[in-house]
């Protein structure tokens, strides 16, 4: 078993209702993939890349998985289908409602057509290390050999410190019936 950090995003609806509702939603689908450990807290982030769209909500979580890199991956693009995207079509980092990224799964190194762990942008993105600063500060990322915190402390402009701002941080994990720990554990308790 090892612990696959999912990183979570969305800007606009989907059939779930608002970003945070389909945050909610898609925590407790990541449920299938293995017990959660930990959730960080919902983070509203200016988008990155493609400016005119809305800001995003953002949050880390993370799993204890047995499966492998490549079968989170394609659990992660078969949750964001079902939360109506399409990777085909849009505008490169335009509006989306659902985009999952597979971070770290423990401390494997994969260099692979469409698979690339840690993320190649780990290091890069205060939407991403905000998040998982709060949930793993003193994880280091193989590939950069500094902690989580050390690579966010990095990032210290100010329109970076601006543009990741923690949104209700307790609601979202119960996702308005109890702990989301608390609930996959009891899933995995009758298997």
């Amino acid at each position: 078993m090892q612990i696959a950090y999912i990183g979570m995003g969305g800007n606009i609806p989907s059939t779930a209702g608002p970003a945070e509702a389909t945050l909610v939603a898609a925590v407790q689908r990541l449920g299938s993939l293995g017990r959660i450990v930990a959730a960080s807290s919902l983070y509203s982030t200016e988008p990155v890349g493609y400016a005119d769209q809305p800001r995003f909500v953002n949050a880390v979580v993370a799993i204890e998985t047995g499966l492998s890199a490549r079968q989170v991956l394609e659990s992660l693009l078969c949750i964001e289908r079902a939360f109506g995207r399409d990777r085909s079509a849009g505008i490169k980092d335009g509006p989306r409602t659902l985009d999952l990224d597979l971070l770290l799964l423990g401390d494997e190194v994969v260099h692979e057509s469409g698979l690339e762990l840690p993320h190649p942008r780990i290091a890069e993105r205060a939407f991403v290390l905000a998040p998982l600063a709060e949930i793993a500060p003193d994880l280091v990322i193989v590939t950069q050999g500094k902690s989580v915190k050390e690579l966010l402390q990095r990032l210290t402009s100010d329109k970076t410190r601006n543009a990741v701002l923690p949104l209700h941080s307790d609601q979202w994990r119960a996702g308005g019936s109890g702990d989301i720990g608390a609930r996959a554990d009891a899933r995995h308790a009758d298997d």
